[in-house]
């Protein structure tokens, strides 16, 4: 067997499925913005917040994020324009470079007020302590409950104040990372295959709900692939305030919901 063509046959499968999932996208593309020259911890565009709120938040997560060195960053938008929030939230994340160099340890937490959409997406780095089923218990337990009342100064508060919890002392020590193994390709080219049945079939009638969880798991392997292109990993050495904007490696995991 010739592995070389094989693995090259899934590269180009990546890329069709990255121009499909795209589609509904070509005419309604969300602009990230450019990163400010210092990158605080809230970045309230929707304006959902107070002058206090947005003090207090700040306040927090620099002293956390000094304290740890893990950075969260929260932003607000009025919508994404039809685009789907973690993969917006994971491009934010790798163009602003958030999270320490070599650590990849950054977080955001987007949220698209019009769309009534919450995504949390990390850095590899945090990949092994908030993995994607806790990040959905946080949104769908932390989250969406103040989120329905209309309490955004508090969901962020609240979700933020989970998040600490989950990640108190990781990263005293580092984890190291895994090496792939050769069959990881062949294994990816099986779950792609059993996804589109699990999409196709809940598309012909009645599986809405597992078209959906077909649906986040696509979205899921799409991110990760972003995150093993080359060029990943950033060093912006401007920073920003309280260290923010050293760079990090997004992609690697996340869950998002809506209330």
């Amino acid at each position: 067997m010739n592995y070389r063509i094989k693995f090259q046959s899934l590269n180009y499968l990546w890329y069709v499925l990255l121009l499909l999932h795209s589609v509904p996208e070509l005419w309604a593309q969300f602009n990230i913005p450019q990163a400010p020259a210092k990158i605080y911890p809230v970045n309230d565009y929707a304006q959902v917040l107070s002058l206090e709120q947005r003090g207090a938040l700040n306040e927090k997560l620099i002293t956390y994020g000094n304290s740890t060195s893990t950075e969260i960053v929260l932003i607000s938008v009025q919508n994404l324009n039809g685009e789907d929030p973690n993969l917006v939230a994971a491009n934010w994340g790798e163009k602003w470079k958030i999270g320490q160099e070599k650590q990849d340890n950054g977080i955001l937490i987007l949220l698209s007020v019009e769309d009534r959409k919450i995504s949390i997406q990390n850095g590899r780095g945090i990949e092994p302590y908030l993995t994607d089923a806790l990040s959905r218990r946080i949104i769908e337990n932390e989250f969406i409950p103040l989120l329905k009342q209309g309490n955004y100064y508090g969901a962020f508060d609240k979700g933020t104040d989970a998040i600490f919890q989950v990640l108190k002392g990781t990263y005293k020590n580092t984890k190291p990372s895994k090496e792939g193994s050769e069959w990881g390709g062949l294994l990816f080219f099986v779950l792609l295959l059993l996804l589109f049945l699990l999409l196709f079939r809940g598309s012909n009638g009645g599986g809405g709900g597992k078209s959906s969880i077909a649906s986040d798991l696509l979205t899921s392997i799409l991110l990760s692939g972003m995150g093993r292109k080359d060029g990943g990993s950033f060093g912006r050495s401007d920073g920003g305030f309280g260290g923010f904007g050293g760079g990090g490696n997004f992609g690697g995991g996340g869950a998002s919901g809506r209330w």
